[in-house]
């Protein structure tokens, strides 16, 4: 039977909690609700394991800020994405927050559905990247062979089956995971299939983005198209081009966490991929190609 995700509540006003609790209510969420920032410290302590902690920012003695740091600076507790919520929403205070690692920013008073949607995605993610990391030591001999080649994929299945696959070679794995991931979702999704920014931010918000993306891959508009990927092995690294069959996107807007992106629950990925899960990354052209490159494990050199 799979667990239920569990979500880590901290804010320091008793109403917020019910909010927030009664906003969730139905949701497959088991919820923690604690009332500062010293008691989430606690609970982390404990070893309590969570798959997104939505943090309100200004509290007395630990505010969220205090948490954010401590919480990026644990290696157990990096990867936990963080719903940072807050009436402080100038552009200069969301800012701190995202450079602090703030995966979501929420902005009070907030509606049922964005929250909703937020912690879907939050949870999705870091879900997703949990069970491709648990399937890297299946995938381990897969392509341990393979110093130079190409594969080719279409679908989302593939496209993890691939991330886990190609992250077993990386010297670490779980961010491999994670940015790998990233780009090749990004390159079915929006590269062949034309699921724009905003289209995913509704899809999100409507609990549809992975059945539109099965509806599009059977249509035959795009039932043709394909993402390649190149590996080449050389000198200790592992050296990656993803290329899509779509004309391509502004990806200047998104190698950075973007206070204007930073209320919805998509559009931050390609940033995430790009600081924790390589050593380099370049997107090449239009934007349909993605050049990548990660220090390989020992033994996969």
């Amino acid at each position: 039977m799979t667990r239920q995700a569990r979500l880590l509540v901290v804010d320091d006003e008793e109403i917020n909690l019910e909010i927030i609790s009664e906003f969730l209510d139905g949701e497959p969420y088991d919820l923690d609700l604690v009332d500062g920032g010293e008691e989430a410290l606690e609970r982390f302590a404990q070893g309590v394991e969570y798959d997104a902690v939505i943090l309100d920012r200004m509290m007395p003695r630990v505010d969220g800020m205090e948490v954010l740091r401590r919480m990026k600076a644990e290696p157990r507790l990096l990867n936990i994405p963080v719903i940072l919520q807050t009436a402080a929403a100038a552009p200069e205070q969301v800012a701190e927050g995202l450079r602090l690692g703030a995966y979501y920013y929420l902005t009070k008073p907030y509606h049922r559905d964005s929250l909703r949607a937020v912690v879907r995605s939050a949870v999705g993610t870091f879900t997703a990247t949990q069970d491709l990391a648990s399937e890297i030591d299946r995938y381990q001999g897969t392509l341990s062979l393979l110093y130079s080649g190409v594969l080719r994929f279409c679908t989302l299945r593939h496209a993890r089956s691939l991330t886990a696959a190609l992250s077993g070679l990386a010297a670490d794995p779980q961010s491999a995971c994670l940015g790998l991931g990233e780009l090749l979702v990004n390159a079915v999704e929006h590269g062949n299939l034309g699921i724009t920014f905003h289209d995913k931010a509704r899809l999100l918000s409507e609990d549809r983005w992975e059945q539109e993306v099965e509806a599009r891959l059977a249509s035959p508009q795009y039932a043709d198209k394909y993402v390649e990927v190149h590996l080449e092995r050389e000198q200790g690294l592992l050296n990656i081009t993803i290329r899509d069959q779509g004309p391509g996107f502004d990806w200047q807007r998104y190698l950075e966490l973007d206070e204007g992106r930073a209320m919805y629950p998509n559009g931050r990925g390609i940033a995430l991929a790009r600081h924790i899960g390589f050593r380099s990354l370049a997107y090449r052209g239009t934007g349909s190609e993605v050049f990548v490159t990660l220090v390989a494990a020992p033994g996969h050199a």
